[in-house]
């Protein structure tokens, strides 16, 4: 699984820098044995016109849990993680606040890894299920 006493959670959110996690302000909160946790505020930056959180950004949020996870996984075998496809349920509209996603393990094969991804508003309420499947593949 993931090495989470190794890990430096600030270390992990400086590799966001410069990239779509950077522009819409998500971070890594938690990384344990089987997890990791990211959060994004929910700003007019990530809304659709009718102000909801896009769903879109919902799945950007969901992908770079469910990546960050895979490739934590995948390090220690000198592997890396790349998408292959990701399925998302939006089940409920967000204005504000804060949304939070968990990626937790559904298989961690020799050549994929699937994650499911549950993300929940402020009050923990589940607004979006997604399954993300990763390649892992040779470092370049």
């Amino acid at each position: 699984m993931i090495d989470h006493k190794a890990i430096n959670i600030s270390q992990l959110n400086e590799f966001g820098k410069n990239t779509l996690a950077e522009h819409l302000h998500m971070e890594v909160t938690e990384v344990t044995e089987n997890s990791v946790t990211m959060r994004m505020p929910v700003t007019s930056i990530v809304h659709q016109p009718m102000g909801l959180l896009h769903g879109g950004a919902v799945a950007a949020l969901a992908e770079n849990v469910a990546s960050l996870a895979g490739n934590l996984v995948a390090h220690a075998s000198g592997k890396v993680c790349v998408g292959l496809s990701l399925n998302t349920n939006h089940l409920k509209g967000v204005r504000d606040g804060y949304v939070v996603s968990t990626a937790v393990a559904v298989h961690l094969g020799r050549s994929t890894q699937v994650w499911e991804v549950q993300t929940k508003d402020n009050e923990g309420v589940l607004i979006n299920v997604s399954r993300m499947t990763l390649a892992v593949i040779d470092k370049k």
